[in-house]
């Protein structure tokens, strides 16, 4: 995924957890975004831009979940859900600015953090090891996807999400989180 991602600060100085936090959402929206619109381009429709937020939700969802994996372990508790609450907080608000242009006015964002929270319950029931997300953990997402497409007859697209699209969304994100919070990639 060929992705423009800054993961150093011009000024100097010790960067709070929020900082940190912000420039791990902007990466994983921008992951999420860019990988809806390649699905697109590469004949996996979306469908309407309800369902192309859907998508962007799951993959959203689902980034933010192995963010949280990652750290576990490497980070204080403290920080940890400092570091967790201030990802859904920043996510949440680049949802409400940007589901404003793809679903017009309303309160989409109650119905985002909704599923960021049943997503967090789903994927507390899979493993996540060194060696990434388990089957389990792939497979929740391509079915939520799925389900989210529904309607456009990508039956195949359960197998493209697990096999494709997540190792392609996990390689940016690794590099930024990394980086920026200073831990071990797993």
């Amino acid at each position: 995924m060929a992705l423009r991602i800054r993961t150093k600060w011009r000024t100097g100085g010790p960067k709070t957890i929020e900082q940190r936090a912000g420039v791990v959402g902007v990466t994983i929206w921008k992951i999420a975004q860019e990988t809806c619109r390649r699905m697109e381009k590469d004949d996996w429709p979306l469908g309407s831009d309800r369902q192309f937020v859907a998508v962007l939700t799951e993959f959203v969802a689902f980034l933010l979940q192995v963010t949280d994996r990652i750290v576990y372990g490497q980070l204080s508790e403290d920080d940890r859900r400092a570091l967790i609450n201030a990802l859904g907080v920043h996510l949440a608000r680049t949802a409400e600015s940007n589901l404003l242009d793809y679903l017009g006015p309303g309160d989409h964002v109650n119905a985002f953090i909704a599923t960021l929270n049943a997503r967090a319950a789903d994927y507390a029931e899979c493993d996540y090891t060194d060696a990434g997300p388990s089957y389990a953990f792939l497979r929740l997402l391509g079915e939520k996807t799925a389900d989210a497409m529904a309607a456009t007859d990508s039956k195949w697209v359960l197998e493209q999400v697990m096999e494709i699209e997540a190792p392609e969304m996990l390689e940016p994100l690794r590099r930024v989180v990394g980086e920026v919070l200073g831990v071990k990639v797993k």
